[in-house]
């Protein structure tokens, strides 16, 4: 029987204050955007007024299509602007030793990684069986775009002491088939960047491009040198970087989903785009995965920018990295926590040397007390850790996450670590991905509480738990189901 008070299309209209009634109601079971207290997903400036313009900006631009620019010229005007503000902020331009950096503005890191590898596979026609070489800790999106796009995939190890990987090694992982060498600034997990320099040289004496994966900190690290943060050499003015990514959804503070992909010239881009005209409709050109997009993410970054300028962004770093510091010291001052890696940038990720301390119930309590973190599980040899993604909004918080992480570490020790029942650590540890039938999957949500449950539950540290026991390849499988089971129609 349809519920007709939840269904997405009911038997007759609802008027639109109600419409926007029940959207508020369903909001309030989210993690909070705004506040300071949620260290991933969403980047917050804590400037006020900020989203309303962009939500203005968005509203003006929402119906226009960025299939066609010689139809909608105010978006390629606003989307040139953009790639040349990110191309200006990651050394190149007019008077830099990149001078005729090209990009495009996409829906987000992902499809900016994506394009990355396409265009460098698409370089290379010759190659049967291209290959990338990335870091174990690069961004999950390679891989992801090595699937969809069947490029073989090389991952380099990381120094468990320095958490990136050594040059020695990609040098030696890059073969004849190698059509791009994948560095980040920073990498996600641990906020470290690699050594892009080094890097950037062996793939250039191997004549292969090399793309930085500046999503995450392409935004900050610019500024953070200019505050006197020590930043190695990262972006085009380091030699043989050929492209880079840089998310403006994240710490220029636009709304979701606007990245840009640059490219050193536009030679390098050409294989990016699809172009197609043997059919009997308009010839498709596109830059991007996407053909018709929609103005409304790209206005409202522009916006964002003009508003804010250099020294807005300036000034928010300056207040995201005094945030980092507070962070990380709070940390510090709890016994049984450390830091997995000295910030570099806007990443402060801890991780636990007390068996007593278990991580995952640490997450829970701190969520119960309204601080939202992100549990990474162990691998490789590395422990499992929390992040934090820190923004400028969290400035005014950061004198309550000191008290609030030792109480939630009391708290932690007092509950103690998850123990798993015997038989489900064995199946975790002895199950393939292929014998996971339906049936292993509900009695494993049967066994973790989650059976029946209407939405993610409460407390994740027993899910974290067997999540963390299992191998990689089950740790996925076991995901894509627990996920499956959350993402049910409804009627």
């Amino acid at each position: 029987m349809i519920d007709e008070s939840r269904a997405a299309l009911p038997a007759h209209g609802v008027p639109a204050e109600r419409v926007l009634a029940e959207i508020r109601e369903l909001r309030g079971a989210d993690r909070p955007t705004h506040g300071g207290r949620l260290f991933a997903y969403v980047y917050d400036a804590g400037v006020a007024g900020l989203e309303e313009l962009a939500a203005a900006a968005y509203a003006e631009s929402a119906h226009v299509n960025g299939l066609d620019p010689t139809a909608f010229p105010s978006l390629l005007a606003m989307e040139n602007a953009l790639v040349g503000a990110a191309a200006r902020l990651l050394g190149g331009g007019p008077g830099t030793s990149a001078p005729e950096a090209v990009g495009s503005v996409t829906s987000g890191g992902t499809e900016s990684l994506i394009l990355a590898v396409k265009a460098a596979r698409d370089a290379r026609p010759e190659i049967d069986t291209p290959r990338i070489v990335v870091p174990a800790s690069a961004h999950a999106a390679f891989a992801k775009a090595a699937h969809y796009l069947r490029v073989e995939l090389d991952t380099v190890p990381l120094d468990p002491a320095t958490l990136r990987p050594a040059v020695a090694d990609v040098a030696a992982a890059i073969r004849p088939e190698t059509v791009l060498v994948v560095c980040s600034a920073p990498s996600y997990a641990h906020g470290v960047i690699d050594p892009v320099e080094q890097i950037a040289q062996v793939a250039a004496e191997a004549g292969v491009r090399c793309h930085v994966d500046a999503c995450f900190g392409g935004w900050t690290l610019p500024y953070l040198r200019r505050l006197g943060v020590p930043v190695p050499p990262f972006d085009f003015t380091v030699d043989g970087v050929t492209s880079i990514s840089v998310d403006l959804h994240k710490y220029a503070y636009a709304p979701k989903g606007v990245s840009v992909l640059l490219h050193r010239d536009p030679g390098l881009r050409t294989p990016q785009y699809f172009g197609y005209a043997d059919w009997p409709g308009y010839t498709m050109v596109n830059p991007v995965l996407s053909s018709t997009r929609s103005g409304g993410p790209i206005a409202a970054a522009y916006a964002t920018l003009r508003h804010l300028g250099d020294d807005g962004y300036l000034e928010l770093t300056d207040r995201t990295w005094a945030a980092v510091r507070a962070l990380a010291d709070a940390v510090r001052g709890v016994d049984g926590l450390r830091l997995v890696a000295e910030p570099e940038s806007t990443v402060v990720c801890l991780t636990s040397t007390d068996p007593a301390l278990d991580l995952f119930v640490l997450v829970d309590e701190l969520t119960a007390r309204g601080w939202h973190t992100q549990p990474q599980l162990g691998y490789a040899g590395l422990p499992r850790s929390v992040h934090l993604t820190v923004t400028a909004a969290v400035t005014p918080r950061v004198a309550e996450f000191g008290p609030a992480l030792t109480d939630a570490a009391a708290a932690a020790r007092t509950h103690g670590p998850v123990v798993m029942p015997p038989h489900l650590l064995a199946l975790a540890g002895s199950l393939t991905p292929e014998a996971l039938t339906p049936e292993l999957v509900a009695g494993l949500a049967d066994g973790l509480g989650l059976a029946g449950q209407a939405g993610p539950p409460d407390r994740m540290a027993v899910v974290n738990t067997l999540l963390d026991a299992a191998p990689v390849r089950l740790r996925e499988r076991l995901l894509v189901e627990f996920v499956g089971l959350l993402q049910r129609p409804t009627w």
